[in-house]
This record gives C-alpha cells, structure tokens and sequence, in this order.
C-alpha cells in the first residue's frame, strides 16, 4: 500500500519536477528532443566538457527510453514498473546534461597582466578552471610540504 501511494506521488509530481529539465517524456515530441540531444552532443560545444563514459551512458539512456516509448506508446499506456524505469532514464539524461552544460559554460575575465595597464581577455569553461584551480591547490600543497634546502 506505501509502495503504491509513493508511486502514484512520484508520478503526480513528476510533470513539475522535470518540467524544465532538458528532457521532458512525450511520446509525441520524444523524437525531436532526443534528435536535439543528439546534435548538442555532437556539436562540441554545448555539452563540451561531457566525458566519454557519460556520453555514453545518456545514449544508452535515451536507447531505452526510446525503447519504451515504441510504437507511439505514452508514458500513461506504460505498466508502473515500465513508467518507473522510463522516469528513471530520464532522470540519468537530466542530470548527466544539466551538469555537463553547467562545465561547459564559458566565462571570460578581462585583466590587465602585472606591470601593464593594457588589458586581454582570457576565456575558458567552469570546468577548466575548476581543473586549474584544482591542479595550483595541489602544486601548492606540494610545495608546502617539500623539506627546505639546507644551506652550508
């Protein structure tokens, strides 16, 4: 009784929740969306900073979903255990995406190098500087814990 009454929830708040995500369930326009993804990921650009194994596990994701949705099917004409595993899917695609978007995007910051008054812009995605704020952490910390040298 729990398990159908957290189900029958799930699906009720399911249409708000994933309202604004980058894929919506739809038989309908299911084919379009997942035509779209498809050309973002092959684009280099959108989701630029997605890693291979992501990739493909959102392929494999929108293969079963694709699945599931065969033959004009709607998520409303699925059996529970099949909307369970369709919301699923889409929930991997959503939050794969909506991270890999949010590490490609591409903020630029204009400075002035040190001794000059003359300023250049520097570009890169979050998840670069993610990286090299990462990687000077670390060179510091390195740096910190080497002996010092002693001097005669």
């Amino acid at each position: 009784m729990i398990k159908t009454l957290a189900f029958a929830l799930m699906l009720a708040a399911a249409p708000t929740v994933f309202a604004n995500a980058p894929v919506a369930v739809d038989a309908n326009d299911f084919a379009a969306q997942r035509a779209s993804i498809e050309k973002d990921l092959a684009d280099g650009k959108t989701y630029a900073e997605i890693s291979a194994a992501d990739r493909t596990k959102v392929r494999a994701s929108l293969d079963q979903m694709t699945a599931l949705l065969e033959g004009g099917r709607t998520p409303e004409s699925l059996t529970p255990d099949q909307k369970v595993e369709l919301y699923n899917q889409q929930e991997t695609v959503n939050t794969i995406l909506t991270q890999a978007r949010a590490d490609s995007r591409v903020i630029c910051d204009r400075r002035a190098a040190t001794g000059s008054h003359r300023k250049t812009s520097t570009c890169s995605t979050v998840a670069e500087r993610e990286r090299r704020r990462n990687q000077d952490q670390q060179t510091l910390q390195r740096n910190q814990r080497a002996p010092l040298p002693v001097r005669n």
